[in-house]
């Protein structure tokens, strides 16, 4: 007996799969063009509203263009109708935004749908040796026969080698047909149309994988210790629990290899730069090609974003669950269900009992967290009488002669004495003869800083002189400071100044 109702078994599961169904849609036809109109392989993802208006649209120009054969209802409610469907899947994006995007079943349906709008050889060389050379890696990847993987990289190697050789010396560079171009391309574009449906549907295992967690969360009744080692368990076989994470994690591990997707995005660049590629491909298949390194990044970047949700998810439904609620919770309901089913059994048929659809709010007294202090009423302790303490009356004078020096009078001495006919010996003779109100220790640091931006003075930093000063208050100090002398000039009758003079001191002159 053939195994004939087996196969109709398998058949029939296949065509209840959501990519069939949409492709046996009585507008079957219309919903794939307004799935391909809407979106596109750079914009996966469209807004809920833009894709309402952009179906309202689309239909509108259907019409217009005498389609009859269209499916009833606005925008919206066909969107929620292809969301019963398996074929569109709402969610929410990370700045609250609603979106719409393909699911696995309808990104099929459409893949579908372009291989067969593309023309395509039955059989060819390139096919055939499409599948020798397959045949081939996967054998030397997979044969367990040490022996015989040496000799199948011996054979290759020797083969790559003659073809090497050949080529430096000069032999023809073989040229392939446009038909072998064709049918590479063609293949080449099937494969990668198929990346946003494999990428898809790992995005859709992750998301199925959640909800199973939370439901077992939900519905087991065990303690929070044991609920985060089972959730830490799974979350470290996330990547291992499906098939489909099984191969992503595969894929994953060879396209995080910068280097490969160099060789891969200039692989692709040099097969479009052919000299047949701009009459074989459109617009539209260059476009796709150049972007293929660009679709894989966005496809593993979606999919880590997805396992990101599901690990942040079950951490905050870990974080917030509470067993202990949720069991009173549970037996709250018990127990209503409990006194409904005894009332159940003494009222009548048309017995009805007014239930508020909110409990009463709970009128509490409020209980103080703090006792009444005393102090924190009392005043602040009345000021001491300091009037004994004060100090006595300060005038002016006083005041001024507490303060810096007294730069515009030194200023005003200093150049009288350099006017003078009697020739200035040294700035400390000068500092002697000053009233007592300009010679306070300040003034020392005055004078010296009038004489540092003055011409005409020479410093002697070997030779010292002592300045007598006079505080305030009466009392007497002597600072040593360096020698400071005028430069006398030739025309003045004397050579050199008074400090090089033999026998001439500070001490001297100012004695």
């Amino acid at each position: 007996m053939t195994d004939i109702v087996g196969e109709l078994a398998r058949v029939s599961g296949a065509f209840d799969q959501p990519t069939l169904t949409l492709l046996y849609k009585s507008h079957a036809r219309v919903v794939i063009a307004l799935f391909r109109g809407a979106f596109t392989r750079d914009h996966r993802s469209v807004p809920a509203a833009r894709l309402h208006a952009q179906i309202d649209t689309y239909l509108d120009h259907l019409r217009i263009a005498g389609v009859t054969d269209l499916p009833s209802g606005s925008g919206r409610e066909l969107c929620l109708r292809w969301m019963r469907g398996q074929w569109l899947v709402r969610s929410v994006d990370d700045d609250g935004t609603e979106i719409y995007t393909l699911t696995s079943h309808a990104q099929d349906a459409l893949n579908l749908v372009t291989s067969l709008t593309r023309e395509r050889a039955s059989l060819s060389e390139h096919r055939i040796a499409t599948i020798v050379n397959a045949v081939r890696r996967f054998n030397t990847e997979a044969n367990p026969d040490r022996g015989a993987r040496v000799d199948i990289l011996n054979s290759e190697i020797s083969r790559l080698t003659r073809e090497r050789d050949r080529l430096l010396e000069g032999g023809d560079v073989p040229q392939v047909s446009a038909d072998y171009m064709l049918e590479g391309f063609g293949e080449l574009l099937q494969l990668v149309a198929a990346l946003p449906s494999d990428f898809a549907r790992v995005e859709e295992a992750f998301t199925a994988l959640r909800a199973q967690i939370l439901r077992s969360f939900r519905a087991e009744d065990r303690h929070a210790g044991d609920v985060i080692d089972d959730y830490l368990r799974r979350s470290d076989s996330l990547m291992t629990a499906t098939a489909e994470g099984r191969a992503f994690e595969g894929a994953f591990t060879l396209l995080r290899d910068d280097e490969l997707l160099l060789q891969l995005r200039e692989d692709l660049s040099a097969l479009l730069s052919h000299p047949t590629a701009e009459e074989i491909l459109n617009d539209a298949d260059r476009r796709d090609l150049r972007g293929t390194v660009g679709l894989i990044r966005r496809g593993i970047d979606a999919v880590l974003t997805q396992r990101n949700r599901v690990t942040a998810t079950l951490r905050e439904y870990i974080q917030t669950h509470n067993t202990a609620r949720d069991r009173e919770l549970d037996n709250t309901l018990r127990q209503l269900d409990a006194e409904l089913a005894r009332w159940m059994t003494v009222a009548g048929p048309r017995t009805a009992v007014p239930l508020p659809m909110l409990p009463a709010r709970l009128e509490v007294n409020h209980l103080r967290e703090r006792f009444h202090n005393p102090d924190d009423e009392a005043g602040p302790p009345p000021l001491q009488d300091v009037t004994g303490q004060r100090p006595g009356e300060l005038s002016l004078a006083d005041l001024l002669a507490q303060g810096g020096p007294s730069l515009d009078q030194l200023r005003t001495a200093v150049d009288e004495a350099l006017a003078a006919d009697r020739p200035l010996a040294s700035l400390g003779s000068l500092f002697g003869t000053f009233e007592e109100s300009l010679r306070r220790p300040v003034e020392v640091l005055g004078l010296l800083h009038l004489i540092t931006n003055m011409d005409g003075f020479t410093h002697d930093h070997e030779r010292r002189e002592i300045y007598h000063t006079v505080r305030p208050d009466g009392s007497r100090r002597e600072l040593t400071v360096p020698l400071i002398a005028p430069v006398r000039h030739q025309s003045d009758g004397i050579a050199g100044t008074v400090a090089d003079r033999p026998g001439a001191s500070a001490g001297s002159e100012h004695e």
